[in-house]
């Protein structure tokens, strides 16, 4: 099984949604374009500080997450924006080291109705749903 990369658009929610009411422009959201691995083992959408600083998000908490070296304690910091593939979604972001690159957890597939096809290491819209953007509510 190979890696699957997508790119991503990360927006500060509170930027957007004053963007939205028409209190700021756009060009006063803030906001980064980058590409993120895919990965279902993952729970959170994850950036590096760098690009969390960028964002201007605030720290929510810190918790306690699992990565391969072992236990650690991260901050997740809320109020994203996250578009992929011309669909968004609202998420808190827990923070990676500089060296890691950005991940999108299976929150963020859920939340986008996206699937992975690993065979052309892709997201594909849910099959289930016939393609279309919906939420299961069962």
């Amino acid at each position: 099984m190979g890696r699957t990369v997508v790119s991503i658009q990360t927006q500060n929610y509170s930027d957007y949604h004053r963007m939205k009411v028409g209190e700021i422009p756009e060009e006063q959201v803030r906001a980064i374009a980058t590409n993120a691995l895919v990965d279902t083992g993952a729970t959170m959408l994850c950036l590096p500080n760098s690009q969390i600083a960028q964002l201007g998000l605030s720290p929510i908490e810190k918790r306690k997450v699992v990565t391969a070296n072992g236990e650690v304690e991260r901050t997740v910091y809320g109020g994203a924006f996250l578009t992929v593939m011309g669909r968004s979604c609202t998420l808190d972001v827990t923070e990676l080291p500089e060296t890691a690159p950005p991940l999108v957890g299976y929150l963020a597939l859920e939340a986008l109705d996206f699937v992975v096809d690993p065979t052309r290491q892709r997201l594909i819209p849910n099959p289930a749903h016939g393609g279309k953007f919906m939420h299961d509510l069962l």
